[in-house]
């Protein structure tokens, strides 16, 4: 008796289904409870009194199905279903089981219905924090182009510099940013989405703009000049290039503020080549030649690390690149 009894044991352990204690393993309720598939086609079944009509409600085919429903009884250790040529009838053990089956299925629905529920409330907003730069002359027409293809999505920017966009992801109160520094902040993953050009711009009158022979990188870093803010990356490029500035003539919180300063003729700036484009064409600033430094930056798109975007962030994450 005692050898049948522990024949008994190690039969158990054989299946997987209880330890030596007779206790159930509840790392592998995967592996002993069916998915989610064969519940409903078991539900069809019970519903339809066949299998093949069962089959064609569910979108498989007749041996699919019977072949699902045998992998279901052999999962379970029990029959489920007797066939006959006058359909399919549960069994006593299938009719319990189709009842369990019904809570496992409505609970997955709700389930279901509750996670449509956070995609939508994610969907319904997009929250972006931009440096001064892209979020004036770029996002706007990122962000026509994303009201197309979400129309029912409401869209805030938060415009300020390179590292108030990166306190804004870190503090969840933006879902994606763009920065024009030459580093990534740290903790924000990030993707090259444009490429960028710093000009030297003076207003007509300015003693640069007469000069027969280039700017040197020495001398552009000597002279006091209309900047941005500390933090901004326009700044961050020149003084990286540069190897330091002077103390700024003025500092400025706006591109379009250093803009209509240089315009006044109040001194030079260095700016995005984005930003000046109207004013060096209606000649009310003038680019002066730099001979032997590249103001060349990347524009990049950050989100939070591990934190891939997605929903209308990633969206507009795609239509950045296209």
């Amino acid at each position: 008796m005692g050898r049948n009894s522990a024949g008994g044991n190690g039969g158990n352990n054989g299946g997987g289904g209880t330890d030596d204690h007779g206790h159930g393993h509840a790392g592998n309720l995967a592996h002993r409870v069916p998915d989610l598939g064969a519940l409903e086609l078991l539900l069809a079944v019970a519903r339809l009194g066949s299998l093949g009509a069962a089959a064609r409600e569910v979108g498989i085919t007749q041996p699919a199905a019977s072949s699902r429903i045998r992998s279901m009884e052999r999962q379970l250790g029990v029959a489920l279903v007797d066939r006959s040529p006058r359909g399919s009838r549960l069994t006593d053990a299938g009719a319990l089981v189709t009842d369990w089956a019904r809570r496992v299925v409505e609970a997955a629905e709700a389930f279901d219905a509750g996670a449509q529920a956070l995609r939508d409330r994610r969907d319904s907003r997009l929250r972006v924090a931009a440096s001064m730069t892209i979020a004036e002359y770029l996002l706007p027409g990122w962000l026509l182009a994303l009201r197309a293809e979400r129309p029912d999505t409401a869209v805030s920017l938060l415009a300020g510099n390179s590292a108030a966009v990166a306190e804004r992801l870190l503090a969840d109160e933006a879902d994606l940013g763009f920065v024009e520094g030459l580093t990534v902040p740290p903790g924000l993953d990030s993707v090259v989405v444009a490429h960028d050009r710093l000009v030297v711009v003076a207003a007509p009158g300015h003693p640069w703009v007469r000069r027969r022979r280039p700017l040197s990188a020495g001398e552009l870093a000597a002279t006091p000049l209309i900047l941005r803010e500390e933090g901004s990356g326009t700044r961050q490029v020149l003084d990286s290039a540069l190897g330091g500035l002077a103390r700024p003539l003025i500092e400025l919180s706006s591109t379009t503020a250093v803009k209509a300063a240089a315009v006044s003729g109040a001194g030079p700036s260095v700016l995005s080549e984005l930003a000046v484009r109207e004013e060096l064409t209606m000649r009310r600033l003038v680019s002066v030649p730099l001979s032997d430094v590249s103001l060349q930056r990347a524009l990049r798109a950050v989100w939070p690390t591990g934190h891939r975007p997605t929903g209308p962030a990633r969206d507009l994450l795609s239509l950045t690149r296209g």
